[in-house]
């Protein structure tokens, strides 16, 4: 037979070239001895043919009789003897081995870091007794921009919640932990305190292993001062004294009594130091959207149920506020799963990040798929060897298989490697309480994915060569020499323009966060932040409720600092530049546009602000000494205030009504500063429409309480020299005063500014790190891509060099190759990104979903890289002899 003789024939000149293809000779030996081994345990007898040829060859290794004596399972024999020789293949190839081993790392690496995230935020059960009955309620407001979205609930809600639901054991709470002053002695502390309501601890299913929880005499208005004290300050400052419960402990100036130790693991959503007793009403704080709702289902009722009641017992009173929004907009309650509630903000990156990962195992699976592809060629004789021996398709394809599964194994176990660095990495840029979960570990679920997705990615890259053993001819296979296959070099062609593709989705993405980042940071900062250091100290203090007390508390402060040498200024505001300040309700008092209500950001600032921070005014007088509590109220506006309700037109001298008997004047006009939107639901920063009212006219004791409740006013120094040092010096300035008004942090104007777009620089960083990611790993495709067809075509180009091609013309043909897939997947990818890049619209401001500046540097980056990856493999052809390729042929 045909086929029989070019056997013997390779075989035989491969026995006489042993001392130049040593490896390859063993390696086809062991090709042998595996279809052999394979017709024996089938019973093919060995024909004559046959053993000529392994004759030829060297001779067979193995009998009849060695595999007569096998026991076991045969399946796991023949999987081992899989692995063994999958094994020794890689060995050999350590080019491609560590190629493959290292883009499987990387890809794997990230998909386990993201995932790790996802699976801490979505996946992983809250650390609560039956936590999915445990849920949140909040009130919907639709169709009423700009208070369209979710909200907390007042007071009144909270009564008709707590008193008409009976399927539900219900809390409240402040939202967030406020930083508060506590006394133990002579020593002072700055902590987070919580203010939560009786049975909080209960729906978490949490109980103080010392003491008890609040009870609802100590929950009621102007009730008895308790607090729980959490197990990290009990034991860090109270040195885990056990008879502390039933002993007074000084916060916020006033006296508390502790009634509890919560035990060392428990933590709530909040994740203070100390919990209060919140007291609700429907007065102050509760008069406001301001408490968050918890809730845990009772026994035998379901979240069907409760719904039910909760929209039964607020039917009414839904119908009433939907009067105050305007016609259309539909108001509504709903409850939903605590951990969904808790993560709503996240869950949005998280998914983006996960696919952005998913994309990376997409392109590295296209990668390995080319490479063995190659690889593939360069075996297509060894293989049509082993078919000629008797071997079946399907036991090649087997042993393919268990080669890639050991790859991506042996890829995985450096991917967990590589994770557990990314994770850390992105954990250590995520600003303090970004992530509402203790912890992010690396625990059985990751590395179940782990393995999960090692396994998936040898099924995708091996499915292309595994499906070219069905095509191998057995005799075009063995005679001939020539390793270029047009067919392979298509689908390769295919593989990276997928990549292509995918890359420019991921690159314009990243570039639009970018441009986004630059938007918020180049935003005029209407003041000048050179040389100014900012201080906050929390006021949420029993003594400084007084308004006589707290003013002199702000003079004497501000005295002391302007003391400091080289200071020039200083000054108190409710909160600093690039904060969130309070929303308030007004209405415009006089003009055309009297009666008009608007919202506006509201804070107070002493005299020196303005000049501390350099803000310019335009229009009007700062605010004097002489504005103090007995004279005519005043207010200055910012320009964003001005264009937006005066349009443009001087207020100076017009008034503003705010609550009941507020009328301020407008004596002033200010240029916008940039502070963290509180009216703009999607953007970060904005100049958004505020006004300043002096500070020497907060003058109500119960709007003091509240104010400093939620915020923490800020001093703010201007020096003449450099800002270090100044820390040290400031807060003994404040000690001079007060010395048990500790601050709980200093800050430089850019420390602000990075504070407040911590979580944009975070999605920034990451999709951009996988970008970059995919850009190196498509570069690297292209690349692989040339320098294949070039070495592949080797005696084809020494050939048509030596006709009379030019090396500049066999150079642009080999660099076609990738030329050709680059645009095709450029074309591809800029048609995804028309519909991928519709899902970043809430993430973007200040920037164009399809921004024509970063699609151009998208398209200008991949060019120019393919234009790179392409020529420098091309560049060997300069080094290849016509006459040497002519003799060899």
């Amino acid at each position: 037979m045909d086929w029989i003789r070019i056997l013997l024939s390779r075989c035989a000149a491969l026995s006489r070239r042993r001392t130049l293809d040593a490896d390859l000779d063993e390696e086809l030996r062991a090709h042998i001895e595996l279809a052999t081994e394979e017709n024996m345990q089938k019973g093919m007898p060995r024909s004559p043919a046959r053993i000529a040829a392994l004759r030829a060859f060297g001779g067979l290794t193995q009998t009849r009789e060695t595999y007569r004596t096998q026991r076991g399972f045969p399946l796991l024999q023949q999987l081992g003897r899989d692995l063994s020789f999958s094994l020794r293949q890689l060995r050999r190839a350590p080019g491609f081995t560590l190629a493959a081993i290292l883009t499987l790392a990387l890809a794997i690496g990230a998909n386990t870091a993201i995932f790790s995230v996802l699976n801490a935020l979505l996946l992983q059960h809250l650390a609560y007794p039956q936590p999915e009955r445990i849920g949140t309620i909040f009130r919907l407001v639709q169709g009423a921009d700009p208070y369209e979205g979710r909200h907390s609930i007042d007071g009144d809600a909270w009564a008709q919640l707590r008193d008409n639901v009976p399927s539900l054991l219900s809390a409240v709470s402040n939202g967030q932990a406020d930083g508060v002053n506590l006394q133990a002695g002579s020593h002072v502390e700055y902590v987070h305190a919580g203010r939560i309501s009786a049975h909080y601890l209960d729906v978490l299913g949490l109980h103080p292993f010392l003491g008890h929880n609040f009870s609802e005499e100590e929950d009621t208005p102007h009730g008895p001062r308790t607090a729980i004290l959490s197990f990290s300050l009990w034991r860090n400052t109270f040195a885990e004294d056990r008879g502390l419960v039933g002993r007074t402990i000084h916060l916020k100036g006033d006296s508390y009594t502790v009634i509890g130790i919560l035990a060392r693991d428990a933590t709530t959503p909040l994740n203070a130091d100390v919990y209060t007793a919140i007291q609700p009403s429907a007065n102050g704080e509760g008069g406001g959207s301001n408490y968050e709702v918890i809730a845990r289902l009772r026994d035998g009722a379901t979240w069907q149920q409760a719904d039910a009641e909760i929209n039964r017992a607020w039917r009414s009173w839904a119908e009433e506020l939907q009067k105050q929004y305007a016609p259309g907009a539909a108001v509504s309650f709903r409850s939903v799963p605590l951990q969904k509630a808790q993560t709503a903000t996240l869950r949005p990156q998280a998914l983006t990040a996960m696919f952005a990962a998913g994309f990376i195992l997409l392109i590295a699976c296209a990668n390995l798929a080319g490479l063995t592809l190659v690889r593939m060629s360069r075996r297509t004789p060894e293989i049509a060897i082993r078919l000629a021996l008797g071997a079946s398709r399907w036991r090649v394809q087997r042993q393919l298989w268990v080669e890639n599964l050991a790859l991506a194994i042996i890829g995985g176990g450096a991917g967990i490697g590589i994770g557990f660095l990314a994770l850390r990495g992105l954990l250590s840029l995520l600003p303090v309480g970004y992530l509402p979960v203790a912890g992010v570990p690396l625990d059985g679920v990751v590395l179940a994915f782990t393995l999960a997705v090692s396994v998936l990615t040898s099924l995708l890259f091996g499915m292309l060569p595994a499906l070219v053993v069905r095509k191998v001819n057995i005799r075009s296979a063995m005679a001939t020499r020539s390793l270029a296959n047009p067919e392979r070099l298509r689908l390769r062609q295919a593989l990276i323009a997928g990549e292509v593709a995918l890359t420019v989705v991921l690159l314009a993405s990243a570039g639009l966060l970018i441009r986004t980042l630059i938007h918020l940071e180049s935003l005029p900062a209407g003041f000048n932040p050179d040389g100014v250091m900012a201080a906050k100290a929390s006021v949420d203090d029993a003594r400084y409720h007084d308004p006589a007390a707290f003013h002199k508390l702000l003079d004497e402060s501000i005295a002391a600092m302007e003391r400091i040498p080289g200071v020039e200024h200083a000054a108190v505001a409710l909160s600093l530049p690039y904060e969130r300040v309070l929303n308030d309700s007004l209405t415009l008092g006089d003009g055309r546009e009297a009666g008009q209500q608007v919202q506006a950001d509201v804070l107070y600032a002493t005299p020196g602000y303005f000049a501390t921070l350099q803000i310019p005014l335009l229009a009007g007088r700062a605010f004097t000494a002489a504005d103090g509590p007995g004279t005519q109220r005043v207010a200055i506006v910012n320009q964003a205030f001005v264009r937006k309700f005066y349009h443009g037109k001087n207020p100076v001298g017009r008034t503003l009504q705010s609550g009941h008997s507020s009328k301020p004047v407008i004596v002033g006009v200010v240029t916008d500063v940039p502070l963290a939107s509180g009216l703009n639901p999607i953007a970060p920063l904005e100049s958004e429409e505020t006004y300043y009212i002096p500070a020497a006219q907060m003058n109500d004791a119960n709007d003091l309480a509240l104010l400093h409740t939620w915020f923490q006013p800020g001093w703010i120094v201007r020096t003449n020299g450099p800002i270090e040092g100044l820390t040290g010096q400031m807060q003994r300035a404040l000690a001079s005063v007060d010395p048990s008004l500790p601050f709980s942090g200093f800050y430089s104007m850019s420390d602000l500014e990075k504070k407040t777009l911590a979580a944009e620089r975070v999605e920034v960083a990451l999709l951009g790190s996988i970008a970059g990611l995919a850009l190196l790993l498509s570069t690297l495709g292209i690349f692989a891509l040339v320098a294949t067809s070039v070495a592949q075509r080797t005696r084809e180009i020494g050939i048509r060099i030596a006709l009379g091609a030019t090396v500049g013309q066999a150079m642009r043909s080999n660099a076609g190759v990738g030329i050709r897939a680059t645009g095709a997947g450029l074309a591809i990818g800029l048609l995804g990104c028309l519909a991928a890049l519709r899902v970043m619209r809430s993430v973007l401001y200040g920037v164009s979903v399809y921004d024509a500046p970063s699609l151009l540097a998208v398209v200008g980056i991949l060019a120019g890289i393919s234009v790179l990856a392409t020529t420098l493999p091309t560049l060997r052809i300069a080094k290849i002899d016509p006459a040497t390729t002519l003799r060899d042929e």
